[in-house]
């Protein structure tokens, strides 16, 4: 299969190659999504066929608005409109109780529940109103890899397995978005993202809770990211929690660090990757140090920079532990 690569004015194409079924990969501010007609089981079978993904995990049904989700729940309650009023377009996903038989069990893994998100990305809107029914929308990767920030990133793991990719440059956030649970009596965030559940907190008036476990309902995760090892490249990552420990490492052609500038400023390695300046660009940056280092046969280690301070730290501790399996650096 020819994978190709669509600008703004060729979104209507990709729209009929969604609407026969085929897998279209989209942008968003966070990272790039693997789409299929949500509708379609045949066509979401396929996005877990491209991506290698267990077919347990639920995935996330992606809107153009809220106008086009209430098809799909029960009800919007109180809270959701709230948070989506806040919120959306934007990097939350909230999950709700779906109408009986609008969604296959290979989007929600036969849940009740399933996950909605609108992303900030005016193609990917354009793209989902001209279809004019949800897709389906995990990482654009092949399953356990690192995220994909690029169209770049995409082609290199789904080249050949999806009809095309809509590119729209590198991603703003480079993080997965947060995803906060309204089916339970208390909101629980069950991925951390850049909005943070004090954030959500402070907009429902109401406190919210963040889930330390996996969350899952006869064995199915509620949530995408739950239940396996996620972000990771081939060589094996060690999280380094404290900047002096940098120096207890033994540098070689085979080891690679990512780090803040200030820190890689101090250690005598060819093969460096900037985090950049500030934990949040570290976030934006962190899939992009681990692709890179995965595209570099000779690397053997890969030493990341812990941090356990600001706003976005939860969400860039999340993805590193996962991409590490939780091994530390002491």
């Amino acid at each position: 299969m020819e994978t190709k690569i669509f600008s703004k004015k060729q979104i209507p194409e990709a729209v009929e190659l969604l609407k026969k079924g085929e897998l279209v990969a989209f942008p968003t501010e966070t990272v790039y999504g693997l789409g299929a007609l949500a509708t379609n089981e045949k066509a979401v079978k396929g996005v877990y066929a491209a991506k290698g993904r267990p077919s347990d995990n639920p995935l996330i049904v992606t809107v153009s608005d809220e106008k086009m989700m209430e098809n799909y729940v029960n009800e919007v309650p109180e809270r959701a409109k709230k948070l989506i009023k806040h919120f959306w377009p934007g990097s939350l996903t909230i999950i709700l109780f779906v109408k009986e038989g609008t969604l296959p069990d290979a989007v929600t893994g036969g849940l009740p529940t399933a996950a909605f998100r609108c992303p900030d990305d005016e193609m990917t809107h354009d793209l989902i109103s001209e279809l004019g029914k949800p897709i389906v929308g995990p990482s654009a990767n092949t399953s356990t890899k690192p995220s994909p920030t690029t169209a770049e990133h995409v082609y290199h793991d789904l080249k050949g397995k999806i009809a095309g990719i809509i590119d729209n440059g590198p991603t703003e956030i480079g993080l997965e978005s947060t995803i906060v649970d309204l089916s339970v009596e208390t909101p629980t965030v069950l991925r951390p993202g850049e909005i943070t559940p004090e954030e959500i907190s402070k907009v429902l008036g109401e406190e919210v809770l963040m889930n330390k476990g996996t969350t899952q309902t006869k064995g199915v995760p509620k949530a995408p990211g739950m239940k396996y090892r996620h972000y990771a490249p081939s060589a094996p990552v060690f999280i380094v929690d404290k900047e002096a420990d940098f120096s207890k490492i033994k540098w070689d052609k085979e080891t690679g660090v990512a780090a803040l500038d200030e820190v890689l400023d101090k250690i005598d390695s060819s093969n460096k990757y900037s985090l950049g300046k500030t934990i949040d660009k570290a976030a934006h940056n962190l899939f992009g140090a681990l692709r890179y280092f995965d595209s570099e046969n000779n690397i053997k280690r890969i030493y990341v920079q812990g941090f356990d301070h600001g706003a976005i730290s939860p969400a860039y501790m999340n993805r590193l532990n996962k991409a590490a399996a939780g091994h530390h650096f002491h």
